[in-house]
Order: structure tokens, then C-alpha cells, then sequence
């Protein structure tokens, strides 16, 4: 039995999520599937995170083990020739038997894409959230600082997710800044942190795009927090927009061996 690391890209449009849910298309769901083809038995796949449904991954992590004696080298093109095309296995690695995608994590990095446009193309419409509107761009920078350090999010958890024992995790870093791209304006906020809690990020956007709009100042996020009330944030901000960028391991998980797409 040998155990592997697998990263993954996926367009999260058409999925409902990462988790398996009965008589609906997951990812999770989908590579269990093409793994099980693979090994002709069943086999037990865990993600590093569960994404919502909508939104998308250019670096997801999941781990799982296999007797089959495939050589590593054709993993990766046997399980891409099988996998739908919206999803891609980027990495295959060969790990140690107690490596956990999830529990071996360490921190992630996620995405948010704000596109300021008046007209939104077709081709962006998918991996943004339109928003053409006002917003004081200046405070929204400000603003996303004061989500850094180690803090209690309760006021950002939505209900629904995973039972936690505790809603306090610590943000590395939390930054807003413009970016264009060809003729597209984008507003990319990026948020590195040890763990997340459920709508997490996507209710971070909301509460920025409240910044921008003038309905909360960036000195009110302190006091937001401290309530420790959902209702004392922003909306949840659409999963379209949202991107989880990468997994982070510590040495403890240090692969053995990478077989990549050629």
C-alpha cells in the first residue's frame, strides 16, 4: 500500500463542492471515482479543504492510498485521461503513510477576484464576481489589514459547516490591491491563514465590500469581531470569485518522491 499527495486545479462551476453529496456531481466524488477505476477496489480520498460549491482551486491537495503497482510516472496521465475535463491533477506525490491532506496542512492560501468593469466578458464571468459599482477601493485596503493576526472570527462563521471547538485562527496576511489583466480591472484580495472556518473568506469579501460601499469604516472591524455575531459582518460574497491558491505543508510532510504532468 502506498500513499499519495495529489494536487489538484479545477473549474468549481458545474460542482457542488468538493465534498461528496449523494445524486450530485463533486470532485471529490469524481476522483474517487477515477481512482477506484484505477485500483479496481475502493479507495479513501481526503481533501485538505472542502470547497464550496462554485468555487474553484488552483492548487486543492488531496491524499490517498493505493495497492495497485502502477508506476508513479503514469499515475498522473492515467487518472487526467479519466478525470473530467474541468478538473486536472497537476502533482502526484509519493508520501509518507501519515500524510493527511488535511491534517498535515499547515496553512492555505486563498483567492477573492472583484472585476470592476462595466462590461463583464463571457470568459471572465465565471472566475469573477462582477462588480461595477462605486466602492471607496482606498478604505477596502485599509480594511483587509485589520483581519491579520490571531483573532476570533466567530462574526465571519456561517452556519453549516463542520462542528468546531474552536472559531480563533491566526491570518498571516490579508491584502486588497488592483490589478489589470489584458483590458480586464480586477480588485484581488488574498488571504493566507493557518485554517478557515466555514463561508469564511467569502463573508471577509462581504465585509469589505461593505467598507467600499460606506456602510463600515475600517476602525469598526475590531468591534465587528469582538461582537462574536454573524449578523455583525457583511453578506456572503458569490463563490465564483473565489480561488484556493495552495495547501502548505511543514517538513514533517516532505514528499519522497513528485511525478508531474509532462
Amino acid at each position: 500500500m502506498r500513499q499519495f499527495k495529489a494536487t489538484l486545479a479545477y473549474d468549481g462551476t458545474d460542482f457542488h463542492g468538493w465534498q461528496i453529496q449523494p445524486d450530485h456531481p463533486t470532485v471529490q466524488g469524481a476522483l474517487k471515482q477515477v481512482l477506484e477505476t484505477i485500483e479496481c477496489g475502493p479507495v479513501d480520498v481526503q481533501g485538505a479543504g472542502r470547497t464550496d460549491a462554485g468555487v474553484h482551486a488552483l492548487g486543492q491537495v488531496a491524499s490517498f492510498s493505493l495497492v495497485n503497482p502502477i508506476p508513479e510516472e503514469n499515475l498522473v496521465k492515467a487518472v487526467n485521461r479519466l478525470l473530467l475535463k474541468t478538473v486536472r491533477v497537476l502533482a502526484i506525490n509519493s508520501v509518507s503513510p501519515d500524510f493527511h491532506a488535511r491534517y498535515s496542512a499547515t496553512g492555505k492560501l486563498y483567492e477573492y477576484r472583484i472585476q470592476r468593469d462595466e462590461i463583464c466578458s463571457p470568459f471572465d464571468g465565471r472566475y469573477a464576481y462582477h462588480h461595477p459599482y462605486p466602492l471607496d477601493e482606498a478604505a477596502m485596503i485599509e480594511a483587509a489589514a485589520a483581519f491579520e493576526g490571531r483573532q476570533d472570527f466567530r462574526s465571519l462563521a456561517a452556519s453549516g459547516g463542520d462542528e468546531v471547538e474552536s472559531t480563533v485562527r491566526t491570518i498571516f496576511s490579508s491584502t486588497l490591491h488592483r490589478e489589470r489583466e489584458g483590458e480586464a480591472e480586477r480588485l484581488i484580495y488574498r488571504v493566507r491563514g493557518d485554517g478557515f472556518l466555514y463561508h469564511m473568506v467569502r463573508n471577509i469579501v462581504g465585509t469589505l465590500l461593505d467598507v467600499g460601499r460606506g456602510r463600515l469604516a475600517a476602525e469598526d472591524i475590531p468591534k465587528m469581531l469582538a461582537r462574536r455575531e454573524r449578523a455583525a459582518a457583511g453578506g456572503t460574497a458569490p463563490a465564483r470569485g473565489l480561488f484556493l491558491v495552495r495547501v502548505e505543508y511543514g517538513p514533517a510532510a516532505d514528499t519522497t518522491h513528485t511525478t508531474t504532468t509532462p
